[in-house]
Order: structure tokens, then sequence, then C-alpha cells
């Protein structure tokens, strides 16, 4: 029994590392190295991350410098990165790459917000259905007489308990984002 919980209370704990993980991809006005995650560069065909072939520094608050080990890989980083969703152009001195990010506007931070609510409550459903799973079980056990009507009870509780400390932890990782993204 405890271990429905356990096991719900872990897949909770992965949906609130991933929603940390989403929120460093949202370009807020500063360099965030982790924006380039999710880029692939084909590199001798095969499709690698950027931070597998080139350092990947900050130099000021709002510029990114890529500076390949390979230095005949820097066409391909440039072309990946024009090719991506992140909407910045890359500055190529033929030794390194760099990425300036604009100061983003308020109708642009409002977006951001927005998106990052959606985030939040694609989140908080993602929970939601890890307890839902989790009770599944629970009133499976009660129904073939493995728990009793009382532990049963006990049990809920404990798991609306986990429950309502992830939903908070979103809560409080949304409300972060929104002021970093708003504070740019």
């Amino acid at each position: 029994m405890n271990e429905q919980i356990k096991t719900a209370q872990d897949k909770m704990n992965k949906c609130l590392s991933a929603l940390e993980r989403e929120f460093t991809t949202i370009r807020a006005g500063r360099a965030n190295p982790a924006i380039l995650d999710k880029v692939q560069v084909d590199y001798y065909g095969t499709p690698t991350a950027i931070n597998a072939m080139a350092a990947i520094s900050v130099s000021e608050a709002r510029v990114l410098v890529i500076q390949p080990w390979d230095i005949s890989s820097l066409k391909n980083i440039e072309k990946a990165i024009q090719a991506s969703d992140i909407g910045i152009t890359p500055t190529n001195d033929g030794k390194c790459l760099r990425l300036a990010f604009p100061q983003p506007t308020e109708e642009r931070r409002k977006e951001l917000v927005k998106q990052v609510k959606n985030i939040g409550e694609e989140a908080k459903v993602t929970i939601r259905n890890a307890r839902r799973d989790a009770l599944d079980k629970l009133k499976a056990m009660k129904k073939n007489s493995e728990i009793t009507e009382d532990d049963l009870k006990g049990f809920e509780k404990d798991l609306q308990k986990v429950t309502d400390k992830a939903v908070d932890d979103v809560d409080a990782a949304v409300v972060a984002k929104e002021k970093e993204i708003m504070t740019v």
C-alpha cells in the first residue's frame, strides 16, 4: 500500500524534474546554455547535441558563446541553430558563434508567462493522473480484500498530502519563472 503511494510520489517528482527542465528552455531574455539542449546538429551524419561538440559559455548577461572543439563543425552548428525554434540568429566570427538575446518586449513577456502557465497546468494534470492511478490500485486492493476500508481512507489522505505538495511545488515553480520573465 505504501508502495503505491511511493510509486505515485516518484511519478510526481519526475514530473517536477521535467517541468524544471522545460522551464530552462524558455527564453526569458537572459543567456542560458540550456536553451540549446534540444538543438541537434548533423555531425558526420549523426544528430548530436551542441553541448557534446562545443563549449557553451555565457560571456555577458545576454550573450551566449559557442566554441566548437572541431572548427569545421562551426557551419553545421550555425545552420542547426538557425533551423531551430530559438528565434535568434547566431553571429559567426570564424572561431565561435555568439547568440545575443534581445530584451523581450512587454507583449513577448506576456506570451512567455502564458506559456509558463500552460506548462504548469500540464504538469498538474500529470500529477493528478499519478494520484488517480494510485487510487485505482488502492481501490482494487480494497475490492480484493487486501486492505480494509479504514486503510483505504488513510492511504487516500496520505496520497492527497503528497499530491497537494507536488501541486504546490508546481505553483511555486510557475510563480518563480513568471517573476524571472517579468524582471528581465
